[in-house]
């Protein structure tokens, strides 16, 4: 009788799970629009005395995404004004909805892979998993890899689609 031999765990691939690299910590909302006059009109003198008024603690350890939802005219420097309020408690901030400060997140915590470690390697990322890996980070993981693996393979290690292999 043939022994049944995985050659997928003698296989020299290396797997890289996205999941490691999901943003955590909630995401909270700073609507401009909340803080204007008639939710539509800057008044600068009233915004910097609400804004000195406001109980930043609210935002402390959390990312945060600063929009406006109205169809006001916001002058720029008063988005770096909260932005300079933010600074201190923000686990992170950044103009643009959840969303957005979803996706920057996942793409900051990447850019701490040393693509050098895979240096030569058969890399697999892996496909299938519990929480939703945007294709922003699998185009991430590719631009990192592509200058120094062997291959790069899209999938698990039992069944992958090739996606770069080195000539």
């Amino acid at each position: 009788m043939d022994e049944i031999v995985n050659k997928v765990a003698q296989s020299a691939l290396t797997t890289i799970d996205l999941e490691k690299f999901y943003p955590t910590g909630e995401t909270v909302v700073f609507d401009m629009k909340d803080h204007l006059f008639m939710e539509l009109i800057l008044k600068e003198k009233d915004f910097r005395a609400g804004l000195l008024a406001l109980d930043w603690e609210i935002y402390r350890n959390k990312n945060v995404a600063i929009v406006c939802t109205a169809d006001a005219i916001v002058p720029i420097w008063a988005y770096m004004l909260v932005a300079s309020y933010l600074q201190p408690v923000a686990a992170f901030y950044a103009f643009g909805d959840e969303e957005f400060v979803h996706k920057t997140l996942f793409l900051k915590n990447m850019a701490a892979i040393d693509p050098q470690q895979y240096q030569d390697q058969r890399v697999v990322v892996k496909g299938c998993g519990n929480k939703t890996i945007t294709e922003a980070a699998y185009v991430e993981i590719t631009r990192l890899l592509r200058p120094v693996v062997k291959s790069i393979m899209y999938g698990e290690p039992c069944s992958t689609v090739p996606v770069f292999k080195k000539k």
